[in-house]
């Protein structure tokens, strides 16, 4: 993969949010969850659409703290507009796992 500059990696917005509600998305092509992610101050409550049914159910979603890119064009998922794309990494069979902060911090917190 290609390098990139410093200033690069600044466009990226990736900040903490909190998951306030998460929902089945059967209608999706691909299974998936809707979330509504609170980032506070102005940035205020964005939704997802993710591919992480494999490791998460939607009840056990809410309350949890999740990174995710804020400054990307909506896309329309199906009948689903999401705002933001939440953060995640493949384990070893390609499912999804999410990435969070260790320890609780601040929703809209950016990353560094």
């Amino acid at each position: 993969m290609a390098e990139i500059a410093y200033d690069d990696f600044l466009a990226v917005d990736i900040r903490a949010g909190t998951v306030i509600r998460a929902e089945p998305y059967p209608e999706a092509r691909k299974p998936a969850i809707k979330l509504w992610v609170d980032f506070g101050g102005d940035l205020g409550v964005k939704k997802s659409s993710a591919q992480i049914t494999v490791h998460y159910d939607p009840e056990t979603l809410v309350g949890r703290q999740v990174m995710a890119v804020v400054n990307f064009p909506p896309r329309q998922i199906g009948k689903f507009l999401s705002e933001i794309l939440v953060l995640g990494v493949s384990d070893a069979s390609g499912a999804i796992v999410l990435l969070s902060p260790d320890h609780p911090v601040p929703n809209g917190g950016r990353m560094h």
